[in-house]
Parts: structure tokens; C-alpha cells; sequence
């Protein structure tokens, strides 16, 4: 099969096995290169751990930690006619490394929010891995089922209290326009927290406790994001954000239990705006994005991904020196992102940013060219005409 990328709003429905695998050694050579610490973390649950900051961390945790990683991940299989989801093909690359270096890596491909997922990884570590010392937190999913009564909630992008129009980017006509977005209900709001709160990990830290599967010492974090002026009304402003406070709350009961049994910890860490599968399908994200990725990679600050999590390993959770909390008790991996004369160079962008100028003004190729490598197109030297098996 000669595979190709189909875009279909703010998703592609191909993704390419070499190209992927391309994306993730990228990335595990990246952390090659790199001084790690000694006292990472050595038995590593990444639940959301085949896109994006999830695959990050299990790349640094397996590469730069010489961890064992266990993965919990919801992607689609390939069949003869069809390619796997990128996350798939991800997966299928670092399990090949990893093994290669006489790692333990193994994934489970199912629901995370289920009982049964947490009763199947319960039961992989403890055959494998004994105890874990780090998990990391990094679902992103549009809905969730309860797994005590069964009720299926989604979650909602909208602002909260009233209507907000802000200029917005239509990835596929390359259009600059406004969108103007309606506030949410508060059945909107209750389920977009149900979903994409600290509900569910809260649930996994008591069940692997309960199971008596996590080491002395333990850490766990999930991961958020922020912003400031230009994304508040979309992000932290809205429904998302009320979600991202519930997980706040999540990691505060979180640390109680684990401070007080095992002398754990549980953070929220903040990282920087990336182009993401989640961050794609978030109105003005990607205007906001290309501006940001334009401002930054002028000044030599850029980071994507791997650089992100392998910082917020090596210089936050795993070293010596002081963590760099904000007043909620926050890890912040995005003062880069935040800094002044950053944001006030973003915002001068986005009050002249037109469908004409869109180029000139803004990194939209860097978007675009970092969008299409999440599904493992665009890398010079891989042949995008040879024929290729899908299934992996």
C-alpha cells in the first residue's frame, strides 16, 4: 500500500509505520544525547502513552532512565486494507527499542477509564514489574465512560458565563477569520470536568494502591496547560479550564494519600503550547500556535515535546535543586512561553494576522510541517512512494 495523508478537519485518518517510527527515534536520539540523572524513576506507568507529552515521557523515562515502561493506550489496529492510528505505529516503534536494549516495555491497548484496564495493568505489574516508582497522567479523550454506572459523558469547548469571539484559523482553507464560540450550560461544564478532570486519576492511584503495586517514594503527574490573555477565554477561562482545576484538586488528595502511605508525591505540571492531536482540534489554538512558534523559534526558545518532558524530568522531578512551583503548587515547565516580551510579540502578531499576510506573520508551515509528522509524513528520508505494509 502506498500510504498518504487524508486530512479531515483537524485530524489525519492515515498515519505512515515508517514515518512514525522515524518521529519516535527523532526523539529517542534526541535523549541519547543528553546527561540524565541517576535517580529517575525505574518502573514507569505512562497511562496515554502513545502521542504527544505521554509518548515524550515514556521515551525519556525508557532512554534516559533506563526504565522499565508499561502503557496504556486506545488506538486503532491496521488491517491489510488500512493504516493503525499514529499512536499504534508510535507504540510498536519504542517497544522495538526499548527491547532492543534489554528494556521491558509492553502496552495495553484499551479503554484507560475502565475498571478492567486497572485491573489488566495491575496484573502486568506485578508479573513484570514488581512495584512502580513514577506514573504519568496523560489522557486526552472527547469522552469518558463512568465505570460505576456505566454513563457516557463528553466534554465540551466553550466558554463559560458568556459568548466569546476571538480570530481563529481554519487549518484546511488556510482562512483567518473569527469564530464566535456560545457559553456552555452547566451540564456542559459538569461533563467536560467528568471527562477531562482528576476523577479518573484519582481512581488509578487508589487502585494501584489498593493492589499494593507502588513503590516507596512513588511520583505521579498529569499534565495541563494554561496560557495567557489570547487562549484564557478559550482555555482557562472555559470549560476546559474548570476541568484543569478539578485536576488541581485531583493531585492535592492525590498527595495527601501518597505523602502520608509512601512518602509519594503527585504534581500538576504546566507545559508549553505544541502542536498536538489534542491541541489541533482546540478553536484559536492554532493561530495561536503558529504566532508562538514564529516569536519563540526567532528568540531560540522553541521546545517541542521530547525537549519539554525531558527538561521536566532532569531539572524538576528528578533533581536536587528546588522545584519551580508556581502558588497552586504547579510544576512550570512554560515560562518561556509566558515571558513578556514573548507574549507581548504574540499579541502585536495576532492584531494584524489576515488570510493575506498569514505566512509572512506567522510559522504556519512549522504548524502545518509538525501536524503532518504526528502521523509520521514529511521526514526527507523516508520514501512516501514505496509500497508498505500497513499492519505492524
Amino acid at each position: 500500500m502506498v500510504i498518504k495523508p487524508k486530512v479531515r478537519g483537524f485530524i489525519c485518518t492515515t498515519a505512515h509505520p515508517t514515518g512514525c517510527a522515524k518521529h519516535v527515534q527523532e526523539q529517542i536520539d534526541y535523549v541519547k544525547t543528553k546527561t540524565t540523572t541517576q535517580e529517575g524513576p525505574k518502573n514507569v506507568l505512562v497511562i496515554g502513552c502513545s502521542n504527544g507529552y505521554g509518548l515524550a515521557s515514556r521515551i525519556t523515562a525508557a532512554f534516559g532512565c533506563k526504565a522499565n515502561t508499561l502503557g496504556v493506550m486506545f488506538e486503532k489496529e491496521p488491517s491489510e486494507r488500512r493504516t493503525a492510528s499514529a499512536g499504534w505505529y508510535n507504540t510498536v516503534a519504542l517497544e522495538k527499542a526499548a527491547k532492543a536494549e534489554g528494556l521491558y516495555a509492553e502496552s495495553l491497548n484499551t479503554d484507560a477509564f475502565s475498571a478492567e484496564a486497572k485491573d489488566q495493568v495491575i496484573a502486568k505489574i506485578k508479573e513484570n514489574m514488581g512495584k512502580v516508582d513514577l506514573i504519568v497522567y496523560s489522557l486526552g479523550a472527547p469522552r469518558r465512560k463512568d465505570p460505576v454506572s456505566g454513563e457516557v459523558y463528553s466534554s465540551t469547548l466553550k466558554p463559560i458565563g458568556q459568548s466569546v469571539t476571538r480570530k481563529n484559523l481554519n487549518t484546511d482553507t488556510r482562512e483567518v477569520s473569527e469564530i464566535t464560540l456560545e457559553p456552555a450550560s452547566e451540564e456542559e461544564i459538569f461533563n467536560t470536568v467528568k471527562v477531562m478532570g482528576g476523577e479518573d486519576w484519582e481512581m488509578w492511584i487508589d487502585a494501584l494502591m489498593q493492589a499494593d503495586v507502588l513503590a516507596e517514594g512513588v511520583k505521579t503527574t498529569a499534565y495541563t496547560y494554561i496560557g495567557k490573555e489570547l487562549t484564557w477565554p478559550i482555555y482557562g477561562g472555559a470549560t476546559i479550564g474548570k476541568a484543569k482545576e478539578d485536576l488541581d484538586r485531583a493531585s492535592k488528595e492525590i498527595n495527601q494519600k501518597l505523602a502520608g502511605a509512601l512518602h509519594g508525591a503527585s504534581f500538576v505540571s504546566v507545559l508549553k503550547a505544541l502542536v498536538t492531536q489534542s491541541s489541533s482540534a482546540i478553536p484559536v489554538m492554532p493561530l495561536y500556535i503558529s504566532a508562538l512558534y514564529k516569536v519563540m523559534k526567532e528568540q531560540g526558545t522553541h521546545e517541542g515535546c521530547i525537549e519539554q518532558i525531558f527538561g521536566l524530568f532532569t531539572e524538576q522531578l528528578y533533581s536536587a535543586s528546588d522545584l519551580n512551583l508556581d502558588n497552586v503548587g504547579r510544576i512550570r515547565m512554560e515560562d518561556n512561553e509566558l515571558a513578556a516580551n514573548v507574549q507581548e510579540k504574540v499579541a502585536e502578531i495576532w492584531t494584524q494576522v489576515t488570510t493575506d499576510n498569514l505566512d509572512e506573520l506567522t510559522d504556519f508551515a512549522g504548524y502545518q510541517a509538525e501536524f503532518f509528522k504526528l502521523f509520521g509524513f514529511g521526514f526527507e528520508d523516508v520514501d512516501y512512494e514505496a509500497d508498505v505494509d500497513p499492519v505492524v
